[in-house]
C-alpha cells in the first residue's frame, strides 16, 4: 500500500471516504467494499482521510484516538486497499461540498465507485452526504455505495460508541465492535523493579497520550509473548510518579528492555487501589491472575 500525504493525480480508482478512527466493523464494510469493487471490476482501490480528526480543525482540540496513526495504517492496509491518501483537513476545510466532489475527488482520482458509509458527511458545515453522493453519480460517471449501519446486537457500531466504553473499561464490548482486541504497543522501559521483589516482574510500556485512556485498573491482556495481566495507573502502593502500564506476563522471565511489546485488552478485571503493604499487594496479584 503506497501512503500519500498530498493530491496526486490516481485516476480510475474505487475509493472509501471516512476518517476511520478504529477501522471498526463498520469501517471495514466500507473500505472492503471499494476493495472488492476494484478487484472485480480490474482497477486500483484507494481509502480518502485525514492526518488528523476534523475535530482537532473545528475545535482546536483532538479528540483521543482508538488507533494511533501508525496502526490505523496497518489496519487499512490489511484490508488490501491501494493507495491511502492522509490530508490535511484545514487545506479543504473551506470547501462546499460541490467543490470538494468537483475539484479534488474527480479531479485527481476520476473515481470509478465512491463508497461511503450511511451516516458520511463532508463539505462545507457538513453540505455534503450519501444523498449528494448518489445524485450526482452519473454527472460524473461513477457508481455510488452507501454502506448500511453496521449492528452488534442491536446497537449500532461507531467510533463514539466505542471510545465510551473503553473509557468506561468496558472492553469487551468495545472489542466486539472493534472485531478485534483494542491494544497498544511500545518499548519496554526500565520500571523502579519493585514487582520482581514480590515476584512479579514486569514490562513497563509509557502509554500513547493520543490514544483514548482507560479507567485505571487491572486487566487481562495478551501479549507479544503470551497471557498475563497488565496494571494501567500511577502505582499508589509504590508511591508511583505519572501514568504507566506495568505488564507481567505469565510464564515468562526474560530480558526484554528495549525491545517493542504489543499489549492486547481482553477485559478490566478490577480498578487501580492502593493496598497497605506489598504482601497484601501481591495476595492480590494472585486473585488477579485466577481471573484472566
Amino acid at each position: 500500500m503506497q501512503i500519500f500525504t498530498e493530491l496526486t493525480k490516481n485516476p480510475d480508482l474505487s475509493i472509501a471516504l471516512g476518517y476511520f478512527d478504529g477501522v471498526h466493523l463498520g469501517h471495514k464494510a466500507v473500505i472492503q467494499n471499494s476493495v472488492n469493487y476494484a478487484r472485480q471490476n480490474n482497477c486500483k482501490s484507494a481509502v480518502i482521510t485525514f492526518t488528523d480528526h476534523p475535530c482537532c480543525f473545528f475545535y482546536d482540540r483532538c479528540p483521543k484516538y482508538i488507533l494511533t496513526r501508525a496502526e490505523r495504517e496497518h489496519k487499512i492496509k490489511e484490508l488490501g486497499v491501494d493507495f491511502l491518501y492522509e490530508l490535511d483537513f484545514e487545506s479543504i476545510s473551506g470547501l462546499t461540498a460541490e467543490e470538494y466532489l468537483k475539484n479534488v475527488l474527480i479531479k485527481y482520482f476520476t473515481p470509478r465507485a465512491i463508497s461511503t458509509g450511511w451516516n458520511h458527511n463532508f463539505g462545507y458545515k457538513k453540505s455534503g452526504n450519501a444523498e449528494f453522493l448518489r445524485n450526482n453519480s452519473k454527472k460524473f460517471g461513477y457508481e455510488y455505495f452507501e454502506l448500511p449501519p453496521q449492528k452488534n446486537g442491536n446497537e449500532i457500531i461507531s467510533s463514539s460508541a466505542i471510545r465510551k466504553y473503553l473509557s468506561e473499561g468496558k472492553i469487551e464490548k468495545a472489542n466486539s465492535m472493534l472485531g478485534y482486541k483494542f491494544s497498544t504497543s511500545g518499548i519496554v522501559i526500565s520500571g523502579n523493579q519493585i514487582g520482581r521483589t514480590i515476584g512479579f516482574r514486569t514490562a513497563n510500556l509509557i502509554y500513547p497520550d493520543e490514544l483514548i485512556e482507560l479507567p485505571h485498573g487491572v486487566y487481562s491482556v495478551e501479549t507479544t509473548y503470551g497471557q498475563g495481566i497488565a496494571n494501567f495507573g500511577t502505582r499508589p502502593t509504590v508511591n508511583g510518579k505519572g501514568v504507566l502500564l506495568e505488564v507481567y506476563i505469565l510464564d515468562f522471565n526474560k530480558d526484554i528492555y528495549g525491545q517493542n511489546l504489543t499489549v492486547e485488552f481482553n477485559k478490566m478485571i478490577r480498578a487501580e487501589k492502593k493496598f497497605p503493604s506489598l504482601d497484601a499487594l501481591k495476595t492480590q496479584i494472585n486473585k488477579d491472575i485466577k481471573q484472566i
